[in-house]
């Protein structure tokens, strides 16, 4: 699906997400407690819709950053984060402020999003290593969208599951 989107489009697409994330972490039914709403897991091993946001915010910072070293370099090493990394950033997603939350995700797109408008055409061929495989610095575009689509979805049922109790 993703290997389809081109620069121009993939540019498009990324600058949505801001609004599409931000709708679910501040809009809510008449009545609701919209702060509760966010931060309840609608299973145990399952995020919340803020816990996922969150997630999402740095997702794009990680690789806004791969991008720009892509851009900008010779076949760089693009690390890999450890689980137990990733455990530790993500332990404070449910205390964070939905709001704040949702304007820092907005602003790592943009960032990324102006680095990409920056790029010339011929940067978008360059290549990354990312834990042994080559990574494109267009398919590091398309993986942001794929990540980005596929946690708007599980924001979704989250709340759905929620909401109905």
């Amino acid at each position: 699906m993703y290997s389809s989107v081109g620069v121009a489009d993939g540019i498009e697409k990324l600058r949505s997400l801001p609004r599409r994330y931000r709708a679910p972490l501040t809009r809510f039914l008449p009545g609701e407690d919209g702060d509760a709403v966010v931060r309840a897991r609608p299973a145990p091993e399952t995020w919340s819709a803020l816990e996922y946001a969150a997630h999402m915010r740095d997702v794009v910072m990680l690789w806004g950053w791969s991008l720009n070293e892509v851009l900008k370099n010779d076949n760089p090493v693009i690390p890999v984060p450890s689980t137990e990394d990733l455990d530790k950033v993500s332990a404070d997603y449910a205390r964070l402020d939905p709001g704040e939350v949702a304007d820092q995700l907005a602003a790592n797109v943009e960032r990324m999003a102006a680095k990409a408008e920056a790029a010339p055409p011929d940067a978008w061929a360059r290549t990354g290593d990312f834990g042994g495989d080559t990574i494109s610095a267009l398919d590091i575009v398309r993986k942001v969208l794929h990540e980005g689509n596929h946690h708007l979805l599980d924001i979704g049922r989250g709340l759905r599951a929620v909401r109905k109790g």
